[in-house]
C-alpha cells in the first residue's frame, strides 16, 4: 500500500513517500519469502493503523481536501470568485487561477501587484478582477463554464482555494400534445396520452404528469413515462416525455398536464402546460331517445326524434314507429346521426317509438325502452247552420264544435272588425239587421297548450232587397272629360247593378253579399241634362239612386270619381272621390311674365314719344294739334286713354304728375288752333 501526496496545481503529479511511509515499507519487506506468516499480516495492519491515525490526528505533511466554496448563477450573468474566506488577511498581490475539467487544472488568470493578466484561451475575454484584486468576475456564464475554479496564492508557503460553480437556466414554458387518433379501452397495452416538451433549461428539469390534478407515477402495465433528453448546440438541455397509459370509460372527461421542476439560484421552481383531453373509445351499453322540444307538441310544431347512446363512437342507429293497426315496429326514415325530424307534425305521427344502436366492433344489438309521442290536435271546426239566412227582425243560432284530443275552449269573432262577441260553442243574435250580416269565426282552442287553435268562418245573409244610398246627389264636373262614377249595393240574394246610360262598368265582390259597379263615362251635354242613375236588384226587389251633374267653371280637366254607398245613412250624401287634377303652374307663371314684358315695352315707348314732344301732353289734359290755318276749324278729336296704363304710372303728365283720381281719362286735341 501507498499513499500519493496531493499534487500541485498546474505542476506534473509526482510519487512523494513520507518518512513514516518508507519505514513501514521497510518493515513489510524485511521477512523472507518463506516466512509470510503471522509476522507479515502483522506488519501490513500496523502500517495501515498509522496511515489512518495519520489522517485523524493532522500527521503533518498529510494535506486533506476541503469541500470547494459553492458559487450558483444563472445562465448569462456574472460569477464573482472571491480567492480565499472574507476574513482572510492574506496579501493576495500574488494569485494565479485555474479551471479545472476532467480533474485537469489549466491556468487560466494571473495577478501580480494587483494587475490581472488572462491567459489565452476560452476565458481569454470574460474575466476582470474586482475588489483590489481579491475577487475574479466571469462574465456571461454559459453552461460549459460549470466546473472546478480554483485560485492559488503566493506566499511563503502557498494556499489553495477552489470553487464549485453551478449554473442553471429555466427552461421555456412546456408544451403538450395530446393523442388526438383516441385510445380504445380494449386496449391491453398502455397507450400514448400525450407527450410534453421542456425546452433550453439547465440542468435537466425534472417532468411530472398529472391527471385531473392528481400526480401520476409508474404503475405495471398501467402507467409508463418515457423520458429522454437532447442537449442543445447551446449546453442546454430539452426534455421531452411521454405519458402511455391505460384509460378507462371513466377516463372520457379526465384532463391531464404536464409539470417542470427545476432549480434557480433563487430556489426551487415549476411550470405548468395547459391541459387536454384524449378520445377514449368504448362500447355502447345502453341507448335511449331524447324529442325536442319538451313539453306538449301541437299540429305544425317542428319535432325531432334523437337517439342517443353512452358509447363512443356512437353505434350505428335506427327508430321504429308502431304501426296502430299491426302492433309491428315499422323503421322510419331517419338521418345518418340517428334523428328524425317532423317538419310540421300532425296527429298521425304520434305513437310509439323506439330506437335500435348496432355496435360495429362488437356488433352487439341495443334497443331503447319505448317512448310515447303526443302530438295535440284541434280539427273539423264545423258551425251550424253551416249557411245561415235570416229575415231583417228575427233571431239566429249559431252552434260551434270541433275535433280534439284535449278539452276545447269556443270563441266568437265578428269578421271585420275582431270584436269578440261572446265565448262558449253557442252564439245568440237577436233581432237582426242589415248591418248583421256578414262574417262570423268561431275560434276552437286547447288552453293548455297555447297556441294550439284552429277556427271556422260563416257568413251570415241578411234576406231583403239591395240596399243602396237613396239620397241625391249632385256633383261639380266639367264637359268633355272622363268620370268613374262608383256605386257599391248589398242585400241576400247578392244584387247586380245595372245604369242608365252607356259606359264601361266594372263589378268587384266586396264579400258574399255587397258588389261595386264603377263606371267610366265621358261628360256630354246631355248626361248634364239627364244625370246618372244607379239600379242594384235582386230576387227581392231593387232599388236606386240618382248622381245629378253640374258643371264646374273653376274645376281643371281631369278625371273624377263619384261612390255611392250602401252603407251610407239615409239623409247622408254620397262621397266624391276626386282623382289629381293637372297643374298648370308653369304656363300661368310665363303668362304673367309675358304681360309684364308687353307693359314694360309699351311704357318705354310712350315715354321715348313724350321725351321726343311728338306726345305733348298738359296738365290740363288737352293740347293743341298745330295744323294749317284754313283747317283749324274744321274738326275736334276726342281720345281716351287706356285705364291699365294709367293705373300702372306709365303716363304721367308734362311735368311727369301722375293723373288726378278724378280724372276720367279722356282728351280733347283741338284742331282749330
Amino acid at each position: 500500500m501507498s499513499l500519493l501526496a496531493e499534487p500541485l496545481p498546474g505542476g506534473p503529479s509526482d510519487l512523494h513517500l513520507l518518512p513514516w511511509q518508507s519505514r513501514a515499507l521497510s518493515l513489510s519487506a524485511g521477512p523472507p519469502r518463506g516466512s509470510m506468516g503471522l509476522s507479515r499480516l502483522l506488519c501490513a495492519f500496523l502500517m495501515a493503523a498509522c496511515c489512518c491515525c495519520g489522517r485523524t490526528a493532522g500527521v503533518p505533511g498529510v494535506a486533506e481536501q476541503p469541500e470547494p466554496e459553492l458559487v450558483e448563477v444563472e445562465v448569462g450573468s456574472t460569477a464573482l470568485l472571491k480567492c480565499g474566506p472574507s476574513h482572510s488577511q492574506g496579501n493576495f498581490s500574488h494569485v494565479d487561477w485555474f479551471s479545472v475539467h476532467k480533474e485537469k487544472p489549466t491556468l487560466i488568470f494571473r495577478v501580480y501587484q494587483d494587475h490581472g493578466q488572462s491567459e489565452p484561451g476560452e476565458y481569454q475575454h470574460r474575466l476582470s478582477l474586482q475588489d483590489k484584486g481579491t475577487t475574479l468576475a466571469l462574465t456571461h456564464v454559459t453552461p460549459q463554464d460549470e466546473r472546478i475554479f480554483l485560485c492559488q496564492g503566493k506566499r511563503p508557503r502557498s494556499q489553495d482555494h477552489r470553487f464549485q460553480l453551478r449554473v442553471y437556466k429555466a427552461p421555456e414554458e412546456p408544451s403538450i400534445q395530446a393523442n388526438a387518433l383516441g385510445i380504445s379501452v380494449n386496449s391491453r397495452e398502455p397507450e400514448e396520452v400525450a407527450t410534453c416538451v421542456g425546452r433550453n433549461g439547465y440542468p435537466i428539469p425534472q417532468v411530472i404528469w398529472y391527471k385531473n390534478g392528481r400526480p401520476l407515477k409508474e404503475e405495471k402495465n398501467r402507467v409508463h413515462i418515457q423520458s429522454s433528453q437532447i442537449v442543445e448546440s447551446s449546453g442546454l438541455y430539452t426534455v421531452q416525455s411521454i405519458l402511455k397509459a391505460q384509460l378507462l370509460k371513466e377516463d372520457k372527461d379526465a384532463q391531464f398536464y404536464c409539470e417542470l421542476n427545476y432549480r434557480l439560484p433563487s430556489g426551487n421552481h415549476m411550470k405548468e402546460s395547459g391541459e387536454v383531453s384524449v378520445p377514449v373509445f368504448y362500447p355502447a351499453e345502453k341507448v335511449w331517445l331524447e324529442v325536442e322540444p319538451m313539453g306538449m307538441l301541437k299540429e305544425g310544431d317542428r319535432v325531432e326524434i334523437r337517439c342517443l347512446a353512452d358509447g363512443n363512437p356512437p353505434p350505428h342507429f335506427s327508430i321504429s314507429k308502431q304501426n296502430l293497426s299491426t302492433r309491428e315496429m315499422v323503421e322510419e326514415a331517419a338521418d345518418d346521426n340517428g334523428v328524425l325530424i317532423l317538419k310540421s307534425a300532425h296527429k298521425e305521427h304520434s305513437g310509439l317509438y323506439e330506437c335500435q344502436g348496432l355496435d360495429l366492433e362488437t356488433m352487439a344489438l341495443l334497443s331503447s325502452d319505448q317512448q310515447e309521442l303526443l302530438v295535440n290536435y284541434v280539427s273539423n271546426v264545423w258551425v251550424s247552420p253551416a249557411a245561415p239566412e235570416s229575415q231583417e227582425g228575427s233571431n239566429l243560432t249559431l252552434t260551434c264544435g270541433a275535433e280534439s284530443n284535449q278539452a276545447l275552449e269556443f270563441q266568437w269573432l265578428r269578421e271585420k272588425t275582431g270584436e269578440v262577441l261572446g265565448k262558449g260553442p253557442v252564439l245568440q243574435l237577436h233581432n237582426l239587421n242589415r248591418k248583421a250580416g256578414g262574417g262570423y269565426r268561431c275560434v276552437a282552442s286547447v288552453p293548455n297548450v297555447p297556441g294550439l287553435n284552429s277556427t271556422q268562418l260563416i257568413n251570415v245573409a241578411i234576406l231583403g232587397p239591395p240596399w243602396v244610398a237613396l239620397k241625391e246627389r249632385k256633383m261639380q264636373v266639367q264637359e268633355n272629360t272622363m268620370l268613374n262614377l262608383s256605386c257599391e249595393a248589398s242585400g241576400h240574394p247578392r244584387p247586380s247593378i245595372s245604369w242608365t246610360v252607356g259606359g264601361m262598368a266594372n263589378e268587384q265582390d266586396q264579400d258574399p253579399q255587397s258588389v261595386l259597379s264603377i263606371l267610366s263615362v265621358l261628360v256630354t251635354p246631355e248626361l248634364l241634362e239627364t244625370g246618372v242613375e244607379c239600379v242594384a236588384s235582386n230576387s227581392l226587389g231593387k232599388n236606386s239612386t240618382i248622381i245629378f251633374l253640374e258643371l264646374d267653371s273653376n274645376r281643371t280637366t281631369g278625371l273624377i270619381t263619384s261612390t255611392v254607398s250602401p252603407y251610407a245613412k239615409t239623409n247622408s250624401t254620397s262621397t266624391e272621390k276626386k282623382l289629381p287634377e293637372p297643374k298648370s303652374k308653369g304656363v300661368v307663371i310665363v303668362a304673367v311674365t309675358v304681360c309684364l314684358l308687353v307693359l314694360a315695352v309699351l311704357g318705354a315707348v310712350l315715354y321715348f314719344f313724350y321725351k321726343k314732344g311728338k306726345l305733348p301732353c298738359g296738365r290740363s289734359g288737352k293740347q293743341e294739334i298745330t295744323l294749317p290755318p284754313s283747317r283749324k276749324s274744321e274738326f275736334v278729336v276726342e281720345v281716351k286713354s287706356d285705364k291699365r296704363l294709367e293705373d300702372m304710372g306709365l303716363l304721367q303728365g308734362s311735368n311727369g304728375d301722375k293723373r288726378a283720381p278724378g280724372d276720367q281719362g279722356e282728351k280733347y286735341i283741338d284742331l282749330r288752333h
